[in-house]
């Protein structure tokens, strides 16, 4: 299926202007449509989000993939943003979505924003998606203020810090650390209902696989969902957290989640 790319923007949830690109089928109407977030520091042009996000639309699937506040080529400062601001971001990137297609069926997220789509997925809010697709998500986001604590102690104790990530150094500020602290994801994973897709790698040295089987355990044993909630958990035997590993898992996580998408996210 031909496939366009076409560059938009929209206000976030802090105010700032972000940027997005839509990948979507050419001459038909999207099956689905999806939001895709990216990871803590990343942004919407990391090759594993545009090689399947791109990989999705021909497949007769939309996606708006996003840069977040203070990333990528959107406006604002990445060193005032937190999980909070986050989620406000993926709201935003929803009703964005909402306009352009009159809905949102999926939720897809790779590794932090993995973490903001699940958690917007068992949100108690009238807007839900049909389903969530979360790449070597975490199961909560205290580990990260831990990881980035340890990584410059100066954070904590002067309030401001730099850590090196990717070959680039980022300022952290203490806020960032006590927002991450303060959110109770489990609580929310446990709340999701719609059917959702687990991809994560046995090898993953940044967000260990146990995240994997403890998101799987939340929402199998959620005492709010009336009946079983369709849960799948796809390991990437060989495959590193941002996916780069081996490109053949790549095509293997579009295949997949196109087939998941098709069936439980296409509106009757």
């Amino acid at each position: 299926m031909q496939t366009t790319s076409y560059r938009v923007k929209f206000v976030g949830g802090s105010g700032e202007s972000l940027a997005g690109i839509v990948d979507r089928p050419t001459d038909a109407d999207p099956l689905v449509v999806a939001v895709f977030s990216h990871c803590f520091t990343c942004n919407k042009d990391l090759k594993a989000i545009v090689r399947t996000s791109r990989g999705l639309a021909a497949r007769g699937i939309a996606c708006l993939r996003y840069d977040m506040t203070g990333l990528g080529g959107s406006e604002g400062d990445f060193s005032h943003t937190n999980f909070t601001t986050n989620l406000g971001d993926l709201r935003s990137a929803m009703e964005f979505t909402t306009g352009e297609f009159g809905r949102v069926d999926a939720l897809i997220g790779h590794s932090f924003g993995g973490a903001a789509s699940l958690a917007t997925a068992g949100m108690p809010t009238e807007t839900k998606p049909r389903t969530v697709v979360a790449l070597a998500a975490p199961s909560e986001t205290v580990h990260l203020a831990k990881l980035l604590s340890h990584m410059d102690p100066a954070i904590e104790s002067d309030g401001v810090g730099t850590v090196s990530i990717g070959g680039r150094a980022w300022t952290i500020r203490r806020e960032m650390l006590d927002d991450f602290r303060s959110h109770d994801l489990p609580a929310l994973i446990s709340r999701i209902q719609c059917p959702t897709l687990l991809f994560h790698s046995p090898l993953d040295r940044t967000v260990g696989f146990d995240h994997a089987i403890r998101i799987l355990g939340l929402i199998q044993s959620s005492p709010h969902a009336a009946e079983p909630t369709p849960i799948s958990l796809i390991s990437l035997d060989g495959s590193d957290h941002l996916l780069v590993n081996e490109p053949r898992d790549i095509d293997f996580v579009i295949e997949s989640t196109a087939a998941f998408l098709i069936r439980y996210a296409q509106p009757a």
